[in-house]
């Protein structure tokens, strides 16, 4: 496949979380293309797994969509050196009130690699150590726990359709079937 070049990177608006720029890309054929292109320094999630093997899992509302999801934790790294390891740490602290000295790597999430740059990597943990909620004054999560088979069933009902649960989740359960 021929190579696509980045001619020019136009900044259109830096936001809070994401700046927003126009990319004109010079394509094979040797046209001029426009393309929107949204730049996100990165984010981490985990599956937090209890001593009972079930996942704990947060609900919350989401203004793109304007809906309560049902989501393993995660949050955007504090800046584009972070850590991805340290993000995923501190969110699920942050978010469940547990933290872990027993998180792995589980796999990278291109969340939409037509338009954003945003790479969620994707982690599990274990023996997980009561602590405490530190959530922001705006931010309203709740807790839930539910077994692999249960998610499995809300993901294939659509009740869940956040694409780095459902990645992260059947991941997870991937390997631990290949543990075994």
């Amino acid at each position: 496949m021929k190579k696509f070049e980045i001619i020019n990177r136009t900044l259109e608006h830096r936001g809070a979380i994401v700046d927003f720029y126009t990319l004109d890309v010079k394509v094979p054929n040797g046209n001029i293309a426009h393309w929107d292109h949204i730049e996100h320094k990165g984010a981490a999630a985990v599956v937090p797994v209890d001593e009972e093997g079930k996942i704990l899992m947060v609900r919350q509302y989401r203004g793109a969509i304007d809906d309560i999801m049902l989501e393993i934790p995660a949050g955007g790294r504090d800046s584009a050196e972070e850590d991805f390891k340290v993000c995923a740490a501190r969110e699920l602290e942050e978010e469940t009130g547990y933290r872990s000295d027993d998180i792995h790597h589980l796999i990278d999430v291109n969340t939409a690699a037509a338009y954003t740059s945003e790479r969620i990597a994707v982690y599990y943990a274990k023996n997980l150590i009561p602590s405490r909620q530190l959530l922001d004054e705006d931010e309203f999560v709740y807790i839930e726990r539910h077994s692999i088979e249960e998610i499995e069933e809300m993901i294939y009902s659509g009740e869940i359709t956040d694409a780095k649960t459902i990645a992260g989740v059947l991941a997870y359960k991937n390997l631990e079937i290949r543990k075994k």
